[in-house]
């Protein structure tokens, strides 16, 4: 790659957000917005190549991303609305300030992830205009066609329109619950490139949880207090930590228990563990840890320990216990009967399992981990059938890979 591919790249990473959202703060139009930035990022790539990559590439991008957008209102509005277009090129507000994480990227996230709009749409409109994926990118992630993810988009951002959503942070009494919202994206993007869905494609997705992780450190650089941005940006960084050994040369998932822990990242980890001892001292101020603290408390556990059976199951379990309290999904029970296993034993975990088999039926994982107690305790004919039900339902390569060996290695 050239210097100034690399220069092109590079801005289009750190840049791309924060034109986005300074051209839609101006001009009220995500559409606008986001086909002006394009342009201009096209642009950049001719202009660049001929005359050198400029002293200030964001500014560069930002005024001719300005241009392209008044460029397009002229052509769209040639015969009316005069007065808007002349309050547009005289726009006097001063430019955002170069380099440093400013409001107009919150608000964007915050629109992007408005509760008036499906939840697959605000995935979508996140990677796109906060992350800067392109359709083709975010399509492939999640398994559609390009046209579909085209469509969803193009809806999503027409909805933004007719309804009117504001460009704008929520008010004091409604920041808690679009927060939440804006985690939940975020996380759901995590989990899709940590567990990546579907035939043909990579175990591990490192484009997904990268980006998911720079958004969380973007929210949590704007909204530094918020206990669940930090607790969040901590279970990310806990289970990024260990993707290196995730998975085997053969392209196997490797479970935890036999992953090698002098391949993590020691870096992620440290910087994990920190966040979460500043909630612990938060918690012990009489602050309530929230779900993703709760979750990030538990990955601490399990990278604390230098081996498996130095793991800390009565601690894991505790944290399990407070967490069902907060969240008494089928799922986290689910979770909570790993740590069960390995405290009472197999038999006792599985009573558990078993009495969620109707919330679970469809979900893969609970046939693998039912699979696993079953197995341990010596029942072969019924753990192969729970293993072809993990495997039929599974979607990640990988794990499909891991879950058919086992099922080989059964009596």
């Amino acid at each position: 790659m050239s210097d100034v591919e690399e220069a092109i790249t590079r801005a289009h990473h750190d840049e791309w957000a924060r034109v986005v959202a300074a051209l839609t703060r101006r001009f009220g139009d995500l559409g606008i917005a986001e086909e002006a930035a394009a342009e201009a990022f096209a642009t950049a790539v001719e202009r660049w190549r001929a005359d050198g990559v400029p002293p200030n590439p964001g500014a560069w991008l930002t005024t001719t991303a300005n241009r392209k957008a008044i460029d397009r209102i002229r052509r769209e509005n040639k015969r009316d609305d005069k007065h808007k277009e002349a309050q547009m090129l005289l726009d006097d507000t001063p430019p955002e300030p170069l380099g440093a994480i400013d409001d107009d990227r919150l608000r964007l996230i915050f629109t992007c992830c408005h509760p008036a709009l499906a939840v697959e749409a605000r995935v979508a409109l996140t990677l796109r205009m906060v992350g800067g994926l392109t359709v083709p990118e975010i399509a492939r992630a999640f398994l559609v066609q390009a046209t579909t993810m085209e469509q969803r988009i193009t809806r999503a951002k027409a909805k933004i329109k007719a309804a009117r959503i504001p460009y704008r942070m929520p008010s004091a009494d409604d920041l808690p619950a679009r927060v939440s919202g804006v985690l939940a994206v975020l996380y759901l993007i995590f989990n899709e490139g940590y567990l990546a869905s579907g035939p043909g494609t990579d175990p591990v997705r490192h484009d997904l949880t990268a980006e998911a992780i720079r958004l969380t450190r973007l929210i949590r650089a704007l909204l530094p207090r918020s206990g669940e941005v930090a607790g969040l940006l901590a279970l990310m960084l806990l289970i990024e930590a260990r993707r290196p050994a995730r998975v085997s040369t053969g392209g196997e998932l490797v479970p935890l228990a036999e992953q090698d822990r002098g391949a993590w990242d020691a870096e992620l980890i440290a910087e994990g563990h920190r966040l979460v001892r500043e909630r612990l001292a938060a918690a012990a101020a009489g602050v309530a840890p929230g779900r993703y603290q709760i979750l990030a408390a538990i990955n601490a556990v399990h990278t604390s320990a230098r081996d498996i059976r130095d793991t800390d199951w009565s601690q894991i379990l505790a944290l399990y216990d407070r967490l069902a309290r907060l969240d008494p999904s089928p799922i986290i029970a689910l979770n909570r009967a790993i740590a069960v296993a390995e405290l009472d034993g197999p038999e006792v975990a599985l009573a558990i399992v078993d009495r969620l088999a109707e919330a679970l039926a469809g979900y893969h994982a609970y046939h693998a981990t039912r699979a696993d107690l079953l197995r341990r305790l010596g029942r072969g004919h019924e753990a192969r059938a729970a293993y072809d039900r993990a495997i039929e339902l599974a979607g990640n390569t990988g794990e499909i890979a891991y879950l058919t060996r086992r099922r080989a290695q059964l009596r």
